[in-house]
């Protein structure tokens, strides 16, 4: 139940000028190595590009599975981490400070297990007070199998400053793909305040 209620949010909430994008079909991982296999040089481009196979055969483990979102500042006194693998719901009871005005950047890591996944994008709903105040979506890429995390990172953004956008903010965030598949959703909460240690 709570899936498609996530799903239906992200769908409701997704970009309004949808361009009648149509992802290509699904291919496994296998099926693509399959391909011109006599191609030798085809052959080493794929292996370079998708690696030795599927890091995880396991069917019960996510292909993608999010692990951390940090906010990357170089002022903080410290870092500003989540841990996504844990209890997400305990997320949206803590609070995380950014002080006004600072640059940062949102770092996130994930994995993806088997299957090639084609166009991630982490979308980021901000709401203050109930109503929607900003919406970003950043497109990701796509990435095959490995062993290694991947990492995506945002461009550089100031943090807004100022008496009137000082206090809390709540933050939807959801990693999704070209097939609005919902990888993972979780909410947190952001303080803006004067000075870190306010």
């Amino acid at each position: 139940m709570a899936d498609k209620e996530t799903e239906q949010t992200v769908a409701a909430e997704d970009d309004e000028t949808d361009l009648n994008y149509q992802p290509p079909a699904q291919k496994s991982l296998q099926e693509i190595q399959e391909l011109d296999k006599d191609d030798e040089s085809l052959n080493k481009y794929k292996q370079a590009l998708l690696g030795a196979g599927p890091v995880v055969a396991d069917p019960t483990i996510p292909n993608v599975q999010v692990t951390r979102l940090t906010l990357i500042c170089d002022a903080a006194p410290g870092p500003i981490t989540m841990d996504l693998t844990g209890d997400l719901e305990a997320l949206k009871k803590q609070n995380f400070i950014l002080k006004e005005g600072v640059d940062y950047r949102v770092k996130i890591h994930f994995k993806v297990n088997r299957d090639i996944v084609s166009g991630l994008k982490y979308v980021h709903l901000t709401y203050r007070k109930g109503l929607r105040v900003d919406k970003a979506v950043y497109m990701v890429g796509s990435y095959g199998p490995r062993v290694e995390e991947h990492e995506f990172m945002t461009p550089v953004e100031e943090a807004p400053k100022g008496m009137l956008v000082r206090g809390g903010y709540h933050i939807k965030s959801h990693f999704t793909d070209d097939d609005k598949t919902d990888h993972l959703s979780w909410e947190w909460n952001l303080h803006i305040k004067k000075e870190w240690d306010e």
